[in-house]
């Protein structure tokens, strides 16, 4: 009998409800956020717009990377040995940047947030649940290996991409998603070291990605032929 850890029905089922979770927190908070709720973080006395609180709620780092693990594990749950560099660098990004949403947030703004009812809910499900149950599943299903130097530099991309986009926006709107990149706050000098930081320690959550996919690849005697690299 084949093993539930090698069955297919087994990894589509965890992926597609690994996708589901945040999908309906990223839903309610969404929800909140048009009805007038604050996104995660103070916005100041000033409330802002419906536009502008849109632009916020799809402007977060952990918004952006639980819709990444949502498209990837929806990916999986229709084809859970699926494979190619597109797919590779959607499916390490995500995985890179909810661990990294789920660390970050655990060390440094849960002391932040006073949240109750569903927006408790929400928080729970992206910054908790979600990192949780996409890390098993790698853990779980894999699929392995899907992880090269090429993959790993590419995933780089998006945080990059992030970071410019949320300094020069913050400069426009006068708003920036977290404090410890909240230039008016703390000043630039102090948010470049920060920035330094979190790229240290995607990096390293990329690295152990990586070594974990080689040894669980070898481990299984990997039936998947990897993409060329």
């Amino acid at each position: 009998m084949r093993s539930w850890r090698t069955d297919p029905a087994a990894a589509r089922w965890w992926h597609l409800v690994t996708a589901l979770i945040p999908l309906a927190a990223l839903v309610v908070q969404f929800g909140l956020v048009l009805d007038g709720g604050n996104v995660l973080v103070e916005d100041g006395d000033e409330p802002p717009s419906t536009a502008l609180r849109v632009a916020n709620f799809f402007s977060y780092f952990t918004v952006q990377s639980n819709l990444l693990v949502i498209a990837g594990c929806l990916w999986l749950a229709v084809a859970p040995h699926t494979d190619g560099r597109f797919f590779r660098v959607l499916r390490l990004t995500g995985l890179i940047g909810i661990g990294v949403t789920g660390v970050v947030y655990a060390t440094l703004l849960a002391p932040l947030v006073d949240l109750e009812g569903a927006a408790q809910a929400a928080n729970i499900g992206f910054h908790y649940i979600s990192p949780i149950m996409a890390v098993i599943g790698w853990l779980l299903f894999g699929p392995w290996p899907r992880i090269d130097r090429r993959t790993i530099g590419l995933t780089l991309v998006w945080p990059i991409a992030w970071l410019v986009y949320t300094l020069i926006r913050g400069e426009v709107v006068d708003w920036y998603p977290y404090p410890f990149i909240d230039v008016n706050d703390i000043g630039y000098g102090r948010t470049v070291l920060n920035s330094a930081g979190i790229t240290v320690l995607l990096l390293g959550v990329g690295w152990l990605f990586a070594r974990g996919d080689r040894r669980l690849g070898d481990r299984a005697g990997s039936d998947h032929v990897p993409a060329e690299r």
